[in-house]
């Protein structure tokens, strides 16, 4: 089981005696990235306002899409990945001092980009780069350790997430125009993940909920169509990552989506309503097939706006999946019912709010503003109120 099955390996039973919060991963990176993805957001509508000047050396909309991609979405993974690796390799969680250090680096590194206009951007890559290269070396050794062979692909995701990285700051450092590749680079890579990550939870733990419910009807089991949808969303994700106008992108993003689709109608979706801790993993999911569509048209039909397939990939899909993830890891790993409540519902509707209000507002450009602003407010109200439920239990000041 991985990390939001609720489960723990025998060795992550032993007794531990330090900070609560420091006792497996999920606890502070789920903490610090929704405190993240809603203060990264606040800051750029702040920016965007006139309100708020970054000393940052990127580009004012570069930061925003690298503190969204390299500061929150990976604090996430990072989060899911340490609580899930223990289960996979039977080995102990990283905790106390060691897991305490990397969320040191990830805070470093959120600083040391926003003022690297003042510390200069060759030192922001220096401290912002430490977390993924260490993050890396840790879940290598983690999987060499257990010797746990069928997940060394996810060290590779992690280096090329890294690589991603690396590229935006060389374009800020003034070395390479590397920038937008890095960017692209970095959201197919988190597309792959989710696709990966992805097509083992959403119908995994449907068939769970599914089953304790004594429906006969359940989630198709992995097969070929699965293994040619996430062909076809590497081979579109490296795409449009090294041509992002070419019209083979488009088609290979299209197939993506028509597969992606097919995929996801045989996760039984439709009969997960009744619980929004469910049905919220399809949703994310939807919305990778969704960008994926809107990808493709946006490269063959000049008339659509890429922003909006940006975003549907982003704030929609990533957006998604990592408060779906968030919230069933934290419950489940904190012995808490598998179950969403009415904030946590809440929570999922106004993160769909913002990817919808983002993703409509370059089609609609007199109210595009207005738009815009909503999808921040949303978004911040998302996370906002995932720290406000959630805070008391990753600290542990939430006792059962």
């Amino acid at each position: 089981m991985n990390a939001s099955g609720g489960k723990t390996s025998s060795g992550a039973r032993r007794r531990y005696v330090g900070p609560e919060i420091l006792r497996i991963g999920f606890r502070p990176f789920f903490l610090a990235g929704g405190i993240w993805a809603a203060l990264a957001v606040a800051l750029w509508l702040g920016n965007l306002a006139g309100f708020v000047d970054l000393p940052t050396a990127f580009d004012p909309a570069v930061w925003h899409a690298h503190e969204m991609l390299f500061g929150f979405v990976v604090a996430v993974i990072a989060g899911f990945l340490l609580t899930a690796i223990p289960n996979w390799t039977g080995r102990l969680p990283v905790r106390g001092r060691g897991l305490g250090l990397l969320a040191a680096i990830w805070i470093l590194g959120r600083v040391a980009v926003g003022v690297s206009g003042l510390i200069g951007p060759l030192a922001a890559a220096v401290l912002d780069l430490a977390f993924p290269i260490a993050f890396c070396a840790v879940v290598l050794r983690e999987v060499l350790a257990g010797r746990n062979w069928r997940n060394l692909p996810i060290v590779g995701i992690l280096a090329v997430l890294a690589a991603s990285n690396l590229l935006t700051h060389l374009e800020a450092i003034g070395l390479a125009s590397t920038g937008g590749l890095g960017l692209r680079l970095g959201i197919a890579t988190v597309a792959v993940l989710i696709a990966l990550v992805g097509g083992r939870i959403v119908p995994s733990f449907t068939r769970n909920w599914l089953a304790k419910r004594g429906e006969q009807r359940l989630p198709r089991a992995f097969g070929r169509v699965d293994r040619l949808a996430i062909v076809a969303t590497v081979a579109a994700g490296l795409a449009w990552s090294l041509v992002p106008e070419a019209p083979a992108t488009g088609v290979l993003a299209l197939v993506a989506a028509v597969l992606g689709g097919v995929r996801l109608a045989g996760w039984r979706g439709q009969q997960t309503l009744a619980e929004p801790l469910v049905w919220v993993l399809h949703l994310g999911y939807g919305w990778l097939v969704l960008g994926w569509t809107l990808l493709g048209a946006a490269v063959l039909l000049p008339e659509f706006d890429p922003a909006s397939a940006l975003h549907a990939l982003t704030a929609g899909a990533m957006g998604t999946m990592t408060l779906a993830v968030m919230t069933r890891a934290s419950l489940g790993h904190s012995g808490r019912p598998l179950h969403a409540g009415a904030g946590t519902t809440w929570c999922y509707g106004l993160v769909g709010l913002a990817a919808l209000a983002r993703v409509v507002a370059p089609l609609a450009p007199d109210g595009a503003a207005l738009l815009f602003g909503l999808s921040g407010l949303a978004w911040i109200g998302a996370f906002g109120l995932f720290v406000m439920l959630y805070a008391p239990l990753l600290t542990g000041l939430e006792r059962q």
